[in-house]
């Protein structure tokens, strides 16, 4: 360097604020990565495990908004003794009109089941299969925005453009039933909640993999039949025809996973057409089951009819199903959290119950993940004067079926809720620990991307672990 000459590497280290070195490593690192030896799929195939799975399918209920767990499934008997008085050291404020103020939860807490679990009375139907659920109460994530922790509760990263939980799955596991997707998600059928599609995204995937909408009103699933309806051999005729112009298509654009995708999406479609209607043509399922899941009750009857579609199409062999909300962030309570939360506890307790009831009765529960989730928890202390702030420190979720241990409760908060404190549980660890009841090593799941092999749970960053202590 005395002598004023440098390597082509130091060269690039030093000038352009070391943006080159950058570069350098990337590319450096994409040669290095030996994708030769590493799957890579872009079908729907039934695909083997890395060792024998406890279950074969998920459905997960995500509860938008952040429910809050002192409100919900954990009493701090500390907030209601020092409710009014300062929490000592305060809290993360994330809003600027939070108070540190002890805000004591309004609602009634009793114990239910042999595990002895504390549920609020906003709950009463979760309240009868505690014993069949196993609930972690000391979750923590990285982000206090509604948004961020949602990417994070679904994909390890706070930021977009990573494959979904299901995403991954269908990916790794392919489907039992190549007539239906590996991967339905089933919506309000008002509107999305807040991240809309995002939340079902395939990410850096091949598009195949992307979570498939399935409506609650009118035909299941959108544009599968022809507005006006056609011979079968027209119909026939046409699909071929189309097919042989994208294969055609694809031939001089290789490896574009969006064409790649179309193609298999209109194979498949011309299956669905079936086999799509029957799996949700409830006109045979039996009154009583009709009553579990409140499919007449006004309000608990649209999350109701969602919960017993992702039963139906489980049993139909689907991989993963993705139950979601009413519109918008209905777990949301910044204020009004004793008049709000009756509304949404109300219009998810039932269905929720009633999912893991009947799977429990028709032998299915055992080999499905039914995992229960928001993406962050609330803080002790008061907003508005009758609600509460976003906390990223604690929140409780629980699952059942697959594997998981029943009438269990795992780790603890502070006393006054704020903090997860014994038996911490981060988001990539519960990732991971999903995977290995699907079968799957989550380390050894492996996709080429950005010069690096990336894994459901980002176990190179997160050092993600599975959690032995939730699993029987």
């Amino acid at each position: 360097m005395e002598s004023g000459l440098f390597s082509r590497r130091q060269l690039l280290e030093r000038t352009c604020l070391g943006f080159g070195s950058i570069v350098l490593a990337d590319l450096l690192a994409a040669a290095a990565i030996d994708t030769a030896a590493l799957p890579v799929y872009n079908d729907l195939k039934a695909r083997p495990t890395h060792f024998p799975p406890k279950a074969k399918a998920v459905i997960q209920l995500v509860q938008n908004g952040g429910p809050s767990q002192m409100d919900l499934f954990d009493p701090k008997p500390e907030l209601t003794r020092h409710g009014g008085q300062p929490l000592p050291g305060g809290v993360e404020i994330h809003q600027p009109n939070n108070v540190n103020i002890l805000l004591p939860s309004p609602f009634e807490f009793r114990k239910y089941g042999q595990c002895g679990m504390d549920i609020s009375q906003m709950l009463p139907h979760t309240a009868k299969i505690v014993d069949d659920l196993c609930f972690i109460r000391s979750m923590h994530t990285e982000h206090n925005n509604h948004l961020e922790g949602l990417n994070m509760l679904l994909t390890c990263k706070i930021f977009p453009g990573r494959p979904v939980m299901g995403a991954w799955i269908s990916y790794a596991l392919g489907t039992e039933n190549q007539n239906l997707p590996a991967y339905v998600v089933l919506r309000d059928p008002t509107g999305y909640t807040i991240g809309g599609k995002q939340l079902w995204a395939n990410g850096y995937l091949p598009a195949l993999y992307q979570g498939v909408e399935f409506s609650m009103k009118g035909a299941p699933v959108h544009h599968l039949n022809p507005s006006e309806p056609l011979p079968p051999h027209a119909q026939r005729a046409s699909l071929d025809y189309l097919a042989r112009l994208n294969e055609r298509h694809l031939s001089e654009h290789p490896g574009e996973s969006e064409l790649e995708a179309r193609i298999r999406n209109f194979e498949l479609a011309a299956r669905m057409q079936l086999a799509a209607g029957e799996v949700l043509d409830i006109s045979r399922e039996s009154e009583a089951t009709r009553k579990l899941y409140g499919l007449d009750d006004p309000i608990a009857g649209g999350y109701g009819l969602r919960c017993l579609m992702a039963r139906r199409l489980v049993e139909k062999g689907v991989r993963f199903v993705q139950v979601t909300t009413s519109p918008g962030q209905p777990w949301d309570h910044h204020n009004r959290i004793r008049q709000d939360m009756h509304k949404i506890a109300t219009e998810v307790d039932q269905g929720s119950a009633a999912l893991v009831q009947d799977l429990k009765s028709r032998g299915l529960l055992d080999t499905t993940i039914v995992m229960w989730a928001g993406e962050f928890g609330r803080l002790p202390t008061t907003q508005n004067g009758d609600g509460r702030d976003h906390n990223r420190n604690a929140f409780t979720i629980w699952f059942a079926g697959g594997g998981f241990r029943k009438g269990f409760i795992y780790g603890e908060t502070d006393d006054f809720g704020y903090k997860a404190v014994v038996n911490r549980v981060p988001v990539p660890d519960m990732i991971a620990t999903v995977l290995h009841q699907l079968g799957f090593d989550h380390k050894r799941i492996q996709y080429p991307y950005g010069g690096r092999l990336e894994t459901p749970s980002d176990v190179t960053v997160t050092g993600a672990k599975v959690n032995q202590d939730l699993i029987s």
